[in-house]
């Protein structure tokens, strides 16, 4: 048996290869008691959610000084769908950062769960 289809029966190979993702819910609860950096990603602007603590775009978010120092530090990514934050995700993972989530099918989901989306 091959190894990636023991892997997949063992339910291992969804847990390695998926990001960690945060329902709009899971995230709405979590701007409660706000203890991460959270970050749109999305170019261009289209909107943002409130707590929302830098705008950098996806592809410019490797040579950000807006990151933070601490590698160990929770970030939070956003975009409109989830494909541009999936990108930054990947790039923030190569440059060392441990703790980078991301919203659940972007802004769009947000907006679909009926939580509010600002035009700052």
């Amino acid at each position: 048996m091959r190894p990636l289809l023991v892997l997949l029966m063992l339910g291992l190979g969804s847990a390695m290869a998926a990001p960690n993702l945060l329902t709009p819910q899971a995230l709405a609860t979590a701007l409660k008691h706000k203890s991460f950096m959270l970050i749109n990603v999305h170019v261009p602007f289209e909107g943002a959610i409130a707590g929302t603590d830098a705008f950098i775009p996806f592809d410019a978010i490797k040579s950000s000084s807006r990151l933070p120092r601490d590698h160990a530090a929770q970030i939070v990514l956003y975009c409109r769908s989830g494909r541009m934050s999936a990108i930054a995700h990947a790039t923030l993972h190569t440059l060392g950062y441990a703790n980078v989530r991301e919203l659940q099918g972007g802004f769009d989901a947000w907006k679909q769960a009926s939580f509010p989306l600002s035009q700052r």
